[in-house]
């Protein structure tokens, strides 16, 4: 055995063009690279109705407790006009001290630093009393359907017991060691649709214009305070995202309105009791206008928080002393897997600075790949001494 280097790695799993829910061979690649180091590998591919398949893979190495699990996932997203790159998004370049390509922050760098730190743990710890688990999927950045939550499920019926949880995103917004993720807000979309009666403009009488009702509802739902935020939350928040009226002539007043919103809540609520309130509204504007309406919810995952325990603050000091700065607890900015892992384990989320994520010449610093990779090795030191 021998310790993979986590720059040549990040390299390898770039040029695979895995973008959402294509596999391109990457989890074989996986598969074989954490074979040579010990682990005994499944890879699990997922298929619901209405959904291309994704293949992930679960990889443990050891049977005994604790069992430490870093997660990540190497699908990515679109590169978007290759044209506009410096260099091609699938075959990775290094200029001014950046490595360059389509998932090198987020997060095929990450999955390749902790790769790499576990091989320099085994290293010099070929006896440890535990075990260590990766967790890497193919479906993150898609619907999130049949991947994580999918393997998750799977690890519940096989009883693996995860002890905690580090997932590799990038949490840092503008210096390694700003950030570390210790939950996230729910997320809760919205469609509403409201139903009037179309008629000519000049009669307005003779019908019932739904637009009335739907900008009446906007108002009432964007007006609501939901709460002042807490200790490890900002305060939840609405946005409205579409408004579609499809009417081909300004002399009709239309049938219906249409709008979809987002709400971004903490852990003073559940999607079950914001429906409840933003049902109330809507049952009391349509039955005062005399329209109907349909509402259709999609949640994306619930607000969560990991209490930060002994394994948070053994990590944050690592970080802390690595990097010279302190990171910020947090659970600001959008959904993660972690949504998922939480229901088996505690966690966290610590990954690179995330300020090129799914932009044009995606790049991570080489120092900052360098430092985190040793950051994951020092973890793992500390989490088994």
């Amino acid at each position: 055995m021998k310790k993979l280097n986590e720059l040549k790695l990040a390299k390898e799993l770039i040029r695979f063009p895995s973008v959402t829910p294509i596999d391109a061979g990457v989890m074989k690649f996986l598969e074989k690279k954490l074979r040579t180091l010990g682990f005994k590998t499944k890879i699990l591919e997922f298929k619901e109705k209405g959904s291309q398949p994704v293949k992930n893979l679960y990889a443990r190495l050891g049977s005994k407790t604790p069992n430490f699990m870093f997660a990540g996932h190497v699908d990515i997203v679109p590169p978007g006009n290759i044209k506009d790159w410096t260099t091609n998004p699938f075959k990775p370049s290094i200029k001014n001290g950046y490595l360059i390509g389509r998932g090198a922050n987020d997060m095929k760098s990450s999955v390749a630093a902790f790769i790499s730190a576990v091989s320099t743990f085994l290293l010099k710890n070929k006896k440890f009393v535990g075990s260590i688990s990766l967790l890497i999927t193919g479906d993150e950045e898609g619907d999130a359907v049949n991947g994580t939550k999918k393997v998750v499920e799977y690890l519940k019926k096989k009883r693996e017991r995860i002890n905690f949880c580090l997932v590799g995103e990038p949490t840092n917004p503008n210096k390694l060691g700003e950030m570390i993720k210790i939950g996230r807000r729910g997320s809760i979309t919205g469609k509403i649709k409201v139903i009037g009666e179309q008629c000519h403009v000049a009669y307005q009488h003779r019908g019932n214009n739904p637009s009335t009702t739907l900008v009446q509802i906007l108002k009432d739902i964007k007006d609501i305070k939901f709460d002042n935020g807490n200790k490890h939350f900002q305060p939840t928040n609405l946005e409205v995202t579409k408004i579609n009226i499809e009417n081909d002539a300004d002399n009709i007043i239309p049938g219906s309105a249409e709008a979809t919103f987002n709400i971004r809540f903490n852990n003073k609520h559940s999607s079950n009791s914001i429906k409840k309130k933003l049902n109330q509204i809507f049952k009391i504007v349509t039955k005062k206008n005399k329209t109907k309406f349909k509402i259709n919810y999609k949640v994306s995952g619930e607000a969560f928080l990991t209490k930060p325990n002994k394994t948070t603050y053994m990590i944050q000091n690592i970080i802390k002393k690595i990097t010279k700065l302190k990171p910020k607890l947090s659970t600001t900015g959008g959904t993660s897997d972690l949504r998922f892992i939480r229901k088996i384990s505690p966690g966290l989320e610590f990954g690179l600075v995330g300020k090129t994520m799914h932009k044009v010449d995606e790049a991570v610093s080489l120092k900052d790949l360098k430092d985190l990779t040793k950051i994951y090795e020092n973890v793992l030191q500390n989490y088994f001494k």
